[in-house]
């Protein structure tokens, strides 16, 4: 299956794409994002660029929608915050936790700008920035709880548009990504 018969499906599914972004807007919003669109989601977004609910609208420059896409790059970061305020969780590499839950944060938000960046496909679906390259996994983050939701990105959107189990996964085959993998839950 590739990426033109995964999006026939959404569209049968009611799923609505805009025309797939051009070269110089991808640039443009990696720029302006900071981030890296591994080349599978380049390609992807640039057949065509899915704007419905819970998908990101990467073409729309209003102040509303850069706000919802910079909350959904933090996503992941606010909820390890939640998660050290809140629960018990803590990074052992990060060395001893403080005590105190300022410093704990803090660290937490360094620590965090030395990892791959996620970026945002579908709701809390993410896929890393590093390595720059095609089959990196898709991770579903929800604070820390972490898990695999594909192999890679088609791999995924079968997975999330029921054309595929996710009990068919092939977890073996899925590449490590540095600092994400150490959280599957």
């Amino acid at each position: 299956m590739d990426y033109s018969e995964i999006m026939s499906h959404l569209k049968a599914k009611g799923i609505i794409f805009e025309n797939g972004l051009g070269a110089q807007e991808i640039n443009d919003i990696e720029n302006f994002y900071e981030i890296r669109f591994p080349p599978d989601l380049k390609e992807f977004l640039s057949i065509a660029l899915p704007i419905s609910d819970n998908f990101v609208n990467w073409r729309d420059t209003s102040k509303n929608n850069v706000s919802k896409i910079k909350d959904r790059l933090n996503w992941p970061l606010e909820g390890m915050i939640f998660d050290i305020e809140n629960n018990i969780f803590w990074y052992d590499s990060w060395g001893k936790k403080p005590n105190n839950l300022a410093d704990a944060i803090d660290i937490c938000k360094k620590e965090m700008r030395k990892v791959p960046k996620l970026i945002p496909i579908y709701s809390h679906r993410y896929i890393p920035s590093e390595p720059n390259e095609i089959d990196n996994p898709i991770f579903s983050v929800y604070q820390t709880d972490i898990i695999y939701y594909g192999e890679n990105l088609l791999s995924y959107l079968q997975v999330e548009f029921d054309m595929k189990k996710y009990n068919d996964i092939n977890f073996d085959s899925i590449k490590k990504i540095r600092f994400w993998e150490d959280l599957q839950s």
